[in-house]
């Protein structure tokens, strides 16, 4: 967190207001600093990205940085155990001491807290639940487990969460399962299936593949994982999980990607997250208000219609590099998998 003195704010505040705004890096009030992006960087996640906004490109130091990662971990839907018919997702973010030097670590459990409870309220809202998180009814389903760690602050830290928290997402694939039931013949004699790989009395149903749709048998009460060169099926809906846009507010004029001295001089920041059931049809999915400033409710319909214009430009760039990502993957577990044979 920035200290910035009086004076500091009043000069920030004359830039974003003068005509042509004055920002110290040069940008427009628009213009957000370089992102850099990476997934796949945590081997043992389901999904795992890396996002960098604001690196210096000649020494790639400082910037705002999250590494997320996506866990899967099977639940048994029982009363009391916390599993949920269809899977759950839980969200958690974490705080480096190093990317907040000043703040004691009760301020650091404090500020932990409120990232934790804003991603979480709007990736686990119901309305983007993955389909493909269920196992077996009523019996197994999908932990879905998002940790997010920001190793880096140097502001624009909830439009940093949101796009590593995508990011992870869009890379996670869930293991294909495949139900499995267990039959007796008369007299007591189990059966065999020679597509389970088992002996004794299990009998696999072959048409029972799952994974971006799980299918499941009638009666099954247990599921084994087939072993895949691809590491299983995308997560459901990948591609519409939000983006948020952060407006930060000097009346009557608002700028994005604020550094942490620009959020030190403002008094109400905007948080606007949308989510994509088509890239041109974004909807709002939550809405925060930071710090003691007011708002007016015709002001408001005005931001949100610049957010909404703003969360598209992000969505189609992010989007574009996670395909990219896609491609540069997949074709490393292709040269995994060829070596491998």
């Amino acid at each position: 967190m920035a200290s910035t003195s009086k004076a500091e704010k009043s000069y920030i505040q004359a830039g974003i207001l003068a005509t042509p705004a004055n920002r110290s890096d040069g940008r427009s009030l628009q213009d957000y600093r370089a992102i850099a992006l990476e997934t796949g960087v945590a081997p043992l996640a389901n999904g795992s990205a890396r996002l960098n906004i604001g690196r210096n490109p000649h020494d790639g130091s400082g910037g705002t940085e999250v590494l997320a990662a996506v866990k899967l971990e099977v639940e048994n839907v029982d009363e009391g155990t916390g599993g949920v018919d269809g899977g759950r997702i839980v969200c958690n973010v974490s705080c480096s001491p190093s990317a907040y030097p000043n703040l004691s670590s009760g301020a650091i459990d404090d500020l932990q807290h409120d990232y934790t409870d804003v991603v979480h309220q709007a990736l686990s809202h119901p309305s983007l639940h993955p389909a493909n998180l269920g196992i077996l009814p009523r019996k197994k389903s999908w932990l879905l487990a998002l940790d997010i760690v920001v190793s880096a602050d140097a502001g624009n830290v909830y439009d940093a969460l949101f796009m590593g928290a995508r990011a992870a997402l869009w890379d996670t694939k869930v293991p294909r399962t495949r139900s499995i039931e267990y039959k007796t013949k008369k007299g007591g004699q189990g059966t065999k299936d020679a597509t389970s790989g088992g002996s004794g009395d299990m009998d696999v149903d072959e048409d029972t593949s799952s994974g971006f749709d799980t299918r499941k048998v009638a009666g099954a009460i247990d599921f084994e994982l087939p072993d895949y060169w691809d590491e299983g099926e995308v997560l459901d809906g990948h591609d519409r999980w939000p983006v948020s846009v952060s407006l930060n507010l000097v009346p009557p004029a608002h700028f994005l990607d604020a550094t942490l001295q620009e959020e030190a001089s403002t008094s109400l920041r905007l948080l606007l997250m949308f989510s994509f059931s088509s890239p041109n049809q974004p909807t709002l999915q939550a809405m925060r208000m930071l710090g003691p400033g007011e708002i007016n409710m015709s002001s408001l319909k005005e931001l949100l219609k610049e957010g909404e214009k703003y969360a598209k430009e992000v969505n189609s760039a992010l989007t574009s590099k996670l395909k990219e990502e896609d491609v540069r993957r997949n074709q490393k577990a292709r040269d995994r998998f060829l070596n491998r044979i």
